[in-house]
């Protein structure tokens, strides 16, 4: 007898929604691409730079026509050495090898160099390892029934992790081209830090020279002026001369001591603050000897030009920060759009350590991940906005700083160009004291003037040598401030740096 064929009853809906597979339609395929296409669309708008600030061209500067020198050029990058003063070298190789306020530059750039590292590790791939063993008992009430629950269990994981950030659009490469931008900026303010400091110590070194060589001058005039007041002593016993003009030659005896003092105390301040500058000992100093003031050879360029910006590293520095406030910018722009990274992981899970090694306890994890900025309270607009503002700062700041520049030329090349008539000027007062002192001491060798008259010569002749020094000294000073003016010898030489750093 055939048994008859029982019919199947049908699944119900629940099952049929587990067991058949969902197949979409084309309206629900395409629903996310619009949404997709519209988050991105949204997230695409950046709000637009209203003004933003130019920069200013360096490439005409030049300086007025009434401004000149006797030689045209630029300062050499050792412009110290044509002083030929070994000591004023020697200073200076010490002061450039260990000065304390050089190693606050070396450290920003150290800082720098950390800020790079950090931006280009952004590219690169991330791989982690893993491992760590667990025990934990589960409820034997929970969401596991026995012989799970209620059981202790020990698992053991190794896992390899890797990441990668697709940088789609240009995020990371504008960090680090910021990074690179502020390191070469901390290079460009090195060698300002280098320029101005040694300025400071040929300026703090020539006053000290100027002060000895015055003090010799001024112990010169003492000596003059002390025969003077015995001088006058002896006509005035004599009943040759009124108490008045002896009084007045005590009183100028009187200024020239108070003036000595001066100087000696003007002395050992230079001595001080040039050991401050070298960062040296009490005895560092002590083998230091007067030297005579020699005016090295000047030169001063036509014109400026796009050469004042090469050779003056702040101007360098200055530049350098505004290309990174640029990049920094970019990287902020590059919020608004779509972030796409890729996780991935192999590693081993067991709960019994015989078996983590099998080939059934691997395990895989695969991770694209896509996060599109859609709402976030003007947040990104905010930070744009600030990045812009920074950005026109530093452009202010540039701006400034050619300004600033050309000035500091001009105004230093009018100052040695006064100096320079000023001396030519007292060149001409030194000789005419000069020959007065010969014509004197001639008349007095034939009987024709007394030793008063002499001494009154060879006093003048030594306030105006004194002069001489004075002015002397100036010239080396506004010397030394037209050489850091045009940038001191500094070459710029970031460019390779930067290809290398970008690689």
């Amino acid at each position: 007898m055939t048994t008859p064929h029982r019919k199947r009853p049908a699944p119900t809906p629940i099952i049929t929604s587990l067991i058949t597979p969902w197949i979409p339609s084309p309206a629900t395929r395409l629903a996310p691409l619009a949404l997709l296409a519209f988050a991105m669309a949204g997230c695409a708008h950046i709000p637009q730079d209203s003004a933003p600030l130019p920069q200013r061209d360096v490439a005409g500067a030049s300086l007025a026509a009434d401004i000149h020198l006797a030689h045209q050029g630029w300062p050499a990058a050792r412009w110290w050495t044509g002083y030929g003063d070994r000591q004023l070298d020697a200073l200076m190789t010490q002061a450039l090898a260990s000065a304390p306020s050089l190693e606050v530059a070396a450290a920003h750039i150290g800082s720098a160099h950390a800020a790079l590292d950090t931006s280009s590790a952004a590219l690169g791939v991330e791989l982690d390892g893993h491992a760590d063993v667990n025990r934990q008992r589960y409820s034997g009430t929970g969401l596991f029934p026995a012989p799970i629950g209620g059981s202790y269990f020990t698992e053991e994981n190794l896992r390899l992790e890797a990441r990668y950030h697709f940088d789609w659009w240009g995020k990371n490469r504008a960090q680090i081209a910021a990074a690179v931008g502020e390191l070469n900026a901390q290079r460009a303010s090195y060698a300002h830090a280098e320029q101005a400091l040694a300025a400071a110590i040929a300026q703090t070194y020539f006053r000290l020279q100027a002060t000895w060589a015055r003090l010799d001058n001024t112990n010169g005039q003492l000596a003059v002026q002390a025969e003077l007041v015995r001088d006058q002593a002896k006509r005035m016993a004599r009943g040759l001369a009124a108490s008045d003009t002896a009084h007045a030659a005590q009183a100028e005896l009187a200024q020239l001591k108070k003036q000595q003092a001066q100087l000696q105390a003007d002395a050992g301040a230079s001595r001080e603050a040039l050991r401050a500058l070298l960062g040296a000992d009490a005895r560092a100093l002590a083998d230091l000897k007067p030297q005579p003031l020699s005016a090295t050879p000047h030169a001063l360029p036509a014109h400026l030009g796009m050469d004042l910006l090469a050779r003056r590293p702040d101007l360098q520095a200055a530049r350098w920060q505004v290309q990174a406030a640029l990049s920094q910018t970019e990287a902020v722009q590059a919020a608004f759009y779509p972030d796409i990274n890729l996780s991935a992981a192999f590693g081993l899970n067991s709960i019994s350590y015989q078996h983590l090694l099998q080939g059934a306890s691997r395990t895989l994890y695969l991770a694209p991940t896509l996060n599109l900025p859609l709402f976030d309270s003007k947040r990104l607009d905010a930070q744009l906005a600030s990045a812009r503002s920074q950005r026109d700062e530093k452009i202010a700041a540039y701006n400034q700083a050619v300004v600033q520049a050309v000035r500091d030329v001009a105004q230093d090349s009018l100052a040695l160009q006064g100096v320079e008539q000023q001396l030519a000027r007292q060149a001409e007062a030194t000789e005419a004291a000069s020959a007065q002192l010969r014509s004197v001491q001639s008349r007095a060798a034939h009987g024709l003037a007394d030793r008063r008259s002499e001494l009154a010569a060879q006093l003048a002749l030594l306030r105006q040598q004194d002069s001489a020094l004075a002015l002397t000294h100036a010239q080396l000073q506004a010397e030394v401030a037209l050489t850091q003016a045009l940038g001191g010898g500094y070459r710029n030489d970031t460019a390779p740096m930067q290809t290398r750093a970008t690689n």
